[in-house]
Order: C-alpha cells, then structure tokens, then sequence
C-alpha cells in the first residue's frame, strides 16, 4: 500500500493563523478529495515560551511584542474574526483576555499523537482558547479538553510530570527551530517543502497537487 503524504504543521494552540491555515488546507484536502491519502501531524511550537503561568493581558502582550497600537490592535481583532467567521471559527476577543503559556498543551498534543487524536485535541484546545474564554494552561481546562476528545485525562495530565515526555517536546522544538522555523503555521510537505502563513484555499490546493506528484 502506497505511503500517505506526510504534512507537519509547526504551530501554536494560541496562534490565531494558525488556526485559520489549517482549516484552509483542510477545505483544500477536502477539495482535492485526498483526505485518505494524508497523514497529519502537529508539531510543537511555543509563541511565548517564557510566559509566565499567570499570563498577560493579550492586548497589553501584543501591543508590547509587536509595538501594535491599539487602533491596530483593533483591527486585527476585526480581521481575524472575519477570517475566522469565513472558516467557520469563531474569534471571541473580550477586554480581559489573556495570553496564556502553552508548554503543557503541547506536552498533553504529543500524547494524543500516540492515540490518533492530536487534530481532535488540537482544535478543542484552540476553540476552548479562541472561542470560550479559557485559559490553556489551567489543569482543569487541559482535563476538559482531553475527556471532550476521549482520552484518558488522568493518564495524559501524569505526562506533565513526566520528564521524558517534556523533554521530547522542547528536542522537537529545537529541531524546528533548527530548520529555521520562526514563525508559524509553518506547513511541511513530506519533509521536502514548506508553505507560511493561512495561505488561500487555492493556493494550499496547488500545493497539495504539486506534493502529491513528487510523493508519487
């Protein structure tokens, strides 16, 4: 039996775009009607890895990492929900939210890889982030996330302690971060090419067709 397509997306579970690229590529895979011919895998990226276990208001974050001024602040929360209301996501910004560190969601995603329910998890992280004001780094939201996907929650969560484990998530990490990943979603075809950014549907199709001939 022919070997799947392998497509790593290096990505955050609080990262807006990266949200909006996956649900792009998989409109385009649906598209293409190649969904059986895919093997998907998330791979760990932390935005702000010396955030601290409390957070920091996401708008105060932004304006400060990025020198954004609130009316552009503003705006990006306004393109976001639009991008996100295109892909049938929704984009809650409220005042008080925060950025949160995401060490242990990436730890909890690596365990669910073994289960074939790193997607499943991934995206109930990011809506319970993006859509239900939570916080991701709460042990309480990450138990939720892990039984609303059917995993073992306790099992999983004894991963957080578990050193191997998390140091198997800051080696991939490195690794990415090796290969110049900076910025994410970062989409790796085969380990061969990439594509940043939420690209268009059309422009994920093409590369998808282009994937596909070389993986052949």
């Amino acid at each position: 039996m022919k070997e799947k397509l392998k497509i790593d997306i290096v990505s955050d579970v609080v990262c807006p775009w990266c949200t909006i690229g996956y649900k792009r590529l998989e409109k385009a895979i649906k598209e293409l009607g190649i969904e059986n011919q895919i093997e998907l895998q998330w791979q760990p990226f932390e935005l702000n890895p010396n955030m601290p276990a409390e957070g920091q208001n996401l708008k105060e974050h932004i304006i400060e990492k990025y020198g954004t001024s609130p009316e552009q602040y503003r705006q990006m929360q306004e393109q976001m929900t639009a991008a996100g209301d295109s892909v049938d996501f929704v984009f809650d910004y409220y005042d008080d939210q925060r950025m949160s560190n995401t060490f242990d969601a990436h730890v909890l995603l690596e365990y669910a890889h073994q289960y074939g329910k790193q997607t499943d998890l991934k995206m109930r992280l990011t809506k319970a982030f993006f859509s239900e004001r939570q916080d991701v780094s709460k042990t309480e939201v990450l138990k939720q996330a892990l039984l609303d996907v059917g995993l073992d929650a306790d099992e999983a969560l004894s991963m957080l302690d578990n050193q191997e484990a998390c140091n198997e998530v800051l080696k991939k990490e490195a690794y990415w971060k090796s290969l110049g990943v900076n910025s994410v979603p970062t989409i790796v075809f085969d380990r061969k090419s990439a594509v940043t950014g939420a690209q268009p549907v059309d422009v994920f199709k093409q590369v998808l067709k282009e994937a596909m001939e070389q993986h052949a």
